[in-house]
Order: C-alpha cells, then structure tokens, then sequence
C-alpha cells in the first residue's frame, strides 16, 4: 500500500504499519529486544522525522506528481507480477522440512548478544548510518531553505 500511494504523508503513514508488521515478525523469531527496538526506533523515532521531512519539503500541487503510462511503468508491472508468481509459489509449493526455531533463538536476540555485536562488529555500520541521517537532514533543510528564499 505504501508504494501505490501518491500523497506522500499517507505512504508513509502505511510505512508505519509496515514496521510494525515487521516487528510483529521479530516476535515470531523470539527476538523481543529487536521488535521494541523497531517500534521505538523505526516506527517512532524515523518516520517522525520522515514525516517531517516530508512537510518541510511542501511538495505542493498533487497534479505535477502524476505520471502517465509509459515504459518504465510497464516493467515496473511485469517486474510485480513475476514477483507475485514467485511469492504465490513459495506459499503454495510443497513445505520444507524446516519447521523448527534453531536452538540458539534464545541467545541471539538478547539485550546482551544484540550489544555486544553492535558494539564491536557492527560499530563503523552503526557510525555510518548516524551520518547519514544527519546528512539527510541537513539536506532537507537546505532544499526547504532554498525554496523559501525564491
């Protein structure tokens, strides 16, 4: 739903529910601390900003955002029906034997397991994606800048 919208706000507004979709899937996998962390993180925290973003930016008349039929619309078709045979394959083919959770489930979503890799493997990605938040921001607020000053 949210790639089919055309009004920014409520895309994003259907990202929100994606990411708590996703944490409802982390749960599954016995991973609490990653499903809290994405309702916090991801579904509070970012798409706050997002939003924000989004608002900042006043993108204006709906009517430019519109776009006709053309090439790229017609992969981008052939692309999500390829797609939707594939899925519709994987949940009606024949079950694999793969049926149970590993037995270290239990250890591996863990406030200390996830902190102790984030922390010492994880660290440059971690740094990087901070970056490039910041740099995000600064840069919606110099196009949003821009746009009033003209």
């Amino acid at each position: 739903m949210m790639i089919t919208r055309r009004n920014p706000v409520t895309a994003a507004m259907f990202l929100v529910l994606h990411f708590i979709a996703l944490a409802g899937l982390y749960l599954t996998l016995q991973a609490q601390l990653l499903a809290a962390l994405q309702i916090l993180v991801y579904a509070g925290a970012i798409m706050v900003l997002v939003l924000f973003v989004i608002m900042l930016l006043n993108l204006g008349k709906d009517e430019q955002l519109t776009e006709k039929l053309n090439t790229r619309s017609i992969v981008t078709f052939a692309f999500a029906a390829v797609l939707l045979l594939q899925l519709g394959s994987v949940f009606l083919g024949q079950p694999t034997s793969y049926t149970q959770i590993s037995d270290q489930a239990g250890t591996i979503g863990t406030v200390e397991a996830i902190g102790e890799s984030l922390f010492s493997s994880f660290i440059f990605p971690f740094e990087a994606i901070s970056l490039l938040l910041l740099a995000a921001i600064v840069g919606a607020i110099l196009l949003a800048k821009r746009k009033l000053e003209s």
